[in-house]
């Protein structure tokens, strides 16, 4: 594997913010999949309160070389004003699939 795939959560507000956003972010290639996970329950203190919402989960798989490219188009879609982006490196994996990742993504 040449490049480094890495996987990314993000939650979102609903449904249709999660599928736009999946859309989008695979259409442009900054993403070789996202996974849209329906119903998590988040609870997390904002601005001084403890506030528990329900959310949708974005899995989101790319590569360390997209990153930054996919980070400031997804903080250009998403509706919170500071949304939860955290990737993580993939440590192991099959060696098919994330190559596949690195060729969707142009990596």
């Amino acid at each position: 594997m040449s490049a480094e795939v890495l996987m990314l959560l993000c939650t979102c507000p609903d449904e249709a913010t999660g599928e736009r956003i999946a859309r989008a972010l695979v259409e442009e290639r900054l993403a070789a999949c996202v996974n849209c996970l329906p119903r998590v329950r988040s609870t997390y203190r904002w601005e001084g309160a403890v506030r528990q919402e329900e959310e949708v989960l974005l899995t989101v798989k790319t590569t360390r070389i997209q990153y930054p490219h996919l980070e400031m188009r997804l903080k250009a879609l998403h509706p919170y004003e500071v949304p939860e982006i955290i990737a993580v490196p993939v440590v192991a994996g099959l060696a098919e699939y994330l190559s596949w990742v690195a060729r969707e993504t142009g990596s």
